[in-house]
């Protein structure tokens, strides 16, 4: 079968490319139905963007990489495009935007989108080979039984990264883009759980309360939660993709709070209140429980010299632990690193090296913050991607 463009992959941003990529676009993917990650994003609702999305919060060897394909293909875009399917949505917290009903519906519309633009889709579509002469790529994959030889001018590596292997994640770009002498950075999980050794936390299991974490590189005011393998939640998951092995975190269990003059206050007005009593009215009562031995919280505010108080709302509000690792590709949601930028056209994401081949989506070197960034760099490398293929057929 001879065709202009093949996708390899049927998530975000391979659909997305697929409804901009002209005629002659067939799209491939192992899964039985599309848009896997789009589907359980978002507790099922997709967070689709975020109304602030910008270049800084993206992370790259090369953070300018994602500026062009971002600004010629925005939030308010994608946002446009929902409308125009009446799609119902609303905003969150932080300027994150979610269906109002099922994350389906995105995947129905950009399945609408394809059709639209006469792109066709196999699903349980194996590739088996790959090579490229005469400038065309020819692949030999496995459909329903039967062994099909594709020829294309155009392939696009859409397939994502390593997050989530239970969906079927694999490397296989990664694979590809060596293949055809493009670099990979080093890859690693991203927007994953920390974890620490011997169930440190499995007392404080579901517990979550307001927290800023930090590190040398990065601050996230977002939820904490405590889990039985470790930390986890908004604020956890963010400063985890700015996080290396070994290094230790901060967190401040009051970050809107002066915590020394409440307690200093209340030792005026209520001396003879229990210390521990005291901070639970500023903390979680199972938080203060957990950290009373091993900060010694113990005896009446009275007892408290303003040292003493000062001290321990400085030890509160710097809480210094040095997870042990992650919980990894199993439940990160994004992977960090991938093919390397400098080998991409950051206006077409098209390889500098290898006529015909593009990189998008996850697959490419750029990763975003937790709330819908992620998606908004799937649908503006996708558009990016396709626009520029469908411009080679005018």
């Amino acid at each position: 079968m001879q065709l202009n463009t093949i996708i390899l992959g049927a998530g975000a941003a391979g659909m997305m490319c697929a409804a901009h990529a002209g005629p002659g676009t067939l799209v491939l993917d192992h899964a039985r139905a599309p848009g896997e990650k789009i589907r359980i994003s978002g507790g099922g609702r997709c967070n689709f963007t975020n109304m602030y999305a910008e270049p800084e919060n993206f992370l790259s060897q090369n953070p300018h990489f994602c500026k062009s394909a971002l600004a010629r293909y925005t939030q308010w875009d994608f946002i446009d495009l929902m409308n125009r399917h009446h799609i119902a949505w609303h905003e969150k917290t932080l300027g994150q935007l979610f269906c109002n009903g099922s994350a389906k519906q995105v995947i129905s519309m950009l399945l609408s989108e394809m059709e639209r633009a006469g792109a066709t889709l196999w699903l349980s579509t194996t590739l088996k080979d790959l090579s490229h002469a005469d400038g065309r790529f020819s692949l030999t994959v496995e459909r329903e039984g039967r062994t099909e030889h594709l020829s294309a001018r155009n392939l696009v590596l859409a397939t994502g990264g390593k997050s989530i292997p239970k969906m079927g994640a694999t490397g296989l770009a990664y694979d590809i883009a060596r293949q055809f002498g493009l670099g990979v950075t080093e890859t690693r999980a991203g927007l994953v759980p920390f974890t620490f050794p011997e169930s440190r936390f499995a007392p404080l299991a579901g517990l979550s309360l307001p927290a800023r974490l930090s590190n040398a590189r990065a601050t996230f005011d977002e939820a904490l939660l405590f889990t039985h393998r470790g930390l986890s939640g908004p604020a956890v998951l963010q400063l985890s993709s700015y996080w290396r092995e070994g290094e230790e975190i901060a967190i401040d269990l009051a970050p809107d709070q002066d915590l020394f003059a409440a307690l200093r206050d209340q030792r005026q007005a209520a001396g003879r209140r229990d210390l521990t009593t005291e901070l639970a009215r500023h903390l979680p009562a199972r938080l203060v429980e957990f950290l009373a031995p091993q900060l010694g919280l113990k005896g009446r505010l009275a007892d408290q010299s303003d040292s003493a108080l000062r001290a321990l709302a400085e030890t509160l509000r710097d809480w210094r632990l040095t997870p042990s690792g992650t919980e990894g590709y199993r439940t990160a949601e994004v992977t960090l690193g991938g093919i390397d930028t400098d080998m991409l056209d950051s206006r077409t994401l098209r390889s500098k090296s290898q006529p015909g081949l593009y990189a998008i989506g996850e697959a490419v070197d750029v990763t975003g913050w937790l709330g819908g960034y992620n998606f908004q760099w799937a649908w503006s490398s996708g558009h990016a991607a396709g626009t520029a293929i469908a411009k080679t057929q005018r």
